[in-house]
């Protein structure tokens, strides 16, 4: 079993209600939740114009290998509606492989870690809810660290609210 971190957003169709149903396929698809964050309400990134999401991260355990994890959340993805029209634009739910255990991945199909992972605050804010200390591979300092000096100003606030 292999620990993953994926953070989840949405920001169409009650995106509190996307990221849990999200959280039932991958109990059932990929493996047993060890922890969730927060769910945060964050202001998108990159394409600006477009409603706020929500976002949180998941860490689970996981027998799958890195590209059975891959193709298991874009099922999960297209199933639950996802629709890839435009790069950063407004979906019913994004699953995004953060970590992949301390593996480092580059290929055509997968970067582990994330190559974005250090540049948005919606990821590290609640990245550092539930892993803080965790030693970014590539980059070799914790989450915190990350956090700190990430230049990202975007709102990220906690969600009171079941956006």
């Amino acid at each position: 079993m292999t620990e993953v971190y994926l953070l989840l957003g949405s920001n169409l169709n009650t995106p509190f209600i996307q990221l849990n149903i999200a959280l039932g396929h991958l109990t059932e698809m990929v493996g047993k939740i060890v922890q969730v964050s927060p769910v945060y309400h964050s202001a998108p990134w990159g394409v600006v114009d477009q409603p706020d999401f929500a976002n949180q991260v998941v860490l689970l355990n996981t027998a799958l290998k890195p590209l059975d994890l891959l193709r298991c959340l874009q099922v999960i993805e297209k199933n639950m509606g996802r629709e890839r029209i435009v790069k950063w634009g407004s979906r019913i739910i994004d699953i995004d492989v953060l970590y992949y255990g301390n593996e480092i991945i580059t290929n055509t199909t997968l970067k582990v870690p994330h190559p974005e992972l250090h540049n948005r605050r919606f990821t590290l804010v609640p990245l550092c809810d539930i892993a803080p200390d965790f030693i970014h591979p590539v980059w070799n300092v914790t989450n915190h660290t990350l956090l700190k000096r990430c230049s990202d100003e975007g709102k990220v606030e906690l969600s009171i609210n079941k956006i």
